[in-house]
């Protein structure tokens, strides 16, 4: 199976989303699916993303060399992301579009990974519009990697795609139901 991911923008979530779909899709029975993170073109942020002309350019540009194409974009606090989403997807066929926001910053992904300081609470991080900011690059500081690839995303997404499971339980409103609309697909 070949599964692109979009970001909305790849130079920071590349680092999340390769470890974490590769550990999901590994778990769905796919450990030889080969994942690549769209880079070309770059989108440059949210906005972008749920433009359906630029979603049409890049199927169109990988059309025959993707299985799967996975839209992942942060949620950003807007319930009503989904039904863009949902319009995207749509506007997809033939191609196989999935599309995800995460609640409500991708980085939610990887803190649902480690184990976290004990005065923080996980409904908090998931409710925190500015994850980044306020959790994110604090973990990443005190775990001494903030310099590295991404901000530290890259060794610590890669550290969070071991306990996929864990991830996928504490965030089953976007990642959970990525994993079981992907099995749906496979």
């Amino acid at each position: 199976m070949r599964v692109l991911v979009i970001p909305e923008d790849f130079r920071k979530d590349q680092y999340i989303l390769k470890p974490i779909v590769k550990a999901l899709l590994e778990v769905l029975g796919k450990p030889r699916a080969k994942v690549e993170v769209c880079k070309d073109p770059l989108l440059g942020g949210v906005a972008e993303a749920l433009k359906s002309e630029r979603i049409a350019e890049i199927l169109e540009r990988y059309r025959g060399m993707v299985d799967l194409f996975l839209l992942c974009v942060d949620r950003d606090g807007l319930p009503g992301r989904r039904g863009r989403l949902n319009e995207l997807e749509g506007e997809a066929s033939p191609a196989v579009l999935i599309a995800e926001n995460a609640w409500q910053e991708l980085e939610a992904w990887v803190l649902a990974g480690h184990d976290l300081p004990k005065d923080w609470q996980w409904a908090a991080i998931r409710g925190e519009t500015q994850v980044k900011e306020v959790y994110f690059e604090p973990f990443a500081r005190d775990r001494g990697v903030a310099s590295g690839p991404g901000g530290g995303r890259k060794a610590l997404a890669e550290e969070a795609a071991r306990r996929i499971d864990r991830i996928v339980a504490l965030c089953p409103e976007d990642l959970g139901s990525l994993k079981t609309r992907i099995a749906a697909f496979a």
